[in-house]
């Protein structure tokens, strides 16, 4: 029979990938993003102050919703 001690564990570990699968997910999102704005900013210099702040805009809701899922991960250890 499987203990309660090693179903916890086995909870903790799946909380543990979830959050780093947010993380390296919120990663690769905000470099998209940036990638994207680096190169809008090159063809369009003149409109770089709207392209920057909607890349710091959509940034932040990409890293809102990261934390989120860090913060739901983490009240799901007992």
């Amino acid at each position: 029979m499987i203990t309660s001690l090693v179903l916890e564990g086995l909870a903790q570990l799946g909380c543990g990938i979830g959050a780093g699968i947010a993380v390296i997910g919120a990663g690769i999102g905000i470099g998209k993003i940036g990638g994207s704005a680096v190169d809008a900013i090159a063809r369009q210099p003149e409109a770089s102050g709207k392209i920057f702040s909607q890349m710091i805009l959509t940034a932040a809701f990409v890293e809102g919703c990261a934390l989120f899922a860090i913060a739901a991960c983490a009240f799901l250890i007992k």
